[in-house]
């Protein structure tokens, strides 16, 4: 199967992404932030992160990481173009539902609250849970062993180095009632962690 399907499903996806997030990071820059936990470690994960999201348009538009490339199957092709949306979604939910509560970075915004409601009723952080899902459609759909996991492989890291540090801040910041609703929710897959 010709890999410019791939492609193509590829800057959709990434072109989706761009436009869920343009407004929120917009609108975000320009409430106050009153309480950050941005350190070395964030900073060296948010480029790791922004690495790995280009790398699969450097494969689109170069040759770079020709000698990693296997055969398109229709299968991946569909299954990948399934995760993407999935992850597009709950991506494009949970910006929705946080408001201005979002931040790029470890923060806390002025009047910041905690959001229970939404996807945020059954999963704490279902931002990573659409990360996720949308690196995985890219491993997935990517017939290139390097561009194709690039997005994931940084995704993993960042989820793993990031929830404990995130939820020590909600728990800091709104104490007993976030402990509330750690008990009544999950990490990332509802029902499941």
């Amino acid at each position: 199967m010709n890999p410019w399907y791939a492609k193509g499903v590829v800057l959709a996806a990434t072109a989706a992404m761009i436009a869920i997030r343009a407004p929120h990071g917009h609108r975000s820059r320009t409430v106050k932030v009153v309480r950050s936990a941005k350190g070395v470690l964030e900073n060296v994960l948010l480029l790791l992160a922004w690495i790995g999201f280009f790398v699969p348009l450097v494969w689109i538009w170069s040759s770079a990481f020709e000698s990693a490339e296997f055969e398109l199957r229709p299968a991946a092709l569909v299954a990948g173009s399934l995760l993407y949306a999935i992850g597009l979604w709950l991506f494009h939910r949970s910006h929705a539902d946080l408001g201005t509560n979002w931040s790029v970075t470890l923060q806390v915004r002025e009047n910041h609250r905690l959001v229970t409601e939404g996807v945020y009723r059954r999963i704490r952080h279902p931002m990573y849970s659409g990360l996720l899902l949308f690196s995985l459609g890219q491993a997935v759909t990517v017939p290139n062993w390097i561009a194709g996991p690039s997005y994931l492989v940084v995704m993993v890291l960042l989820v793993a180095l990031r929830l404990g540090p995130e939820e020590g801040l909600m728990r800091g910041t709104f104490g007993a009632r976030y402990d509330a609703y750690v008990r009544t929710t999950k990490r990332l897959v509802p029902g499941v962690w």
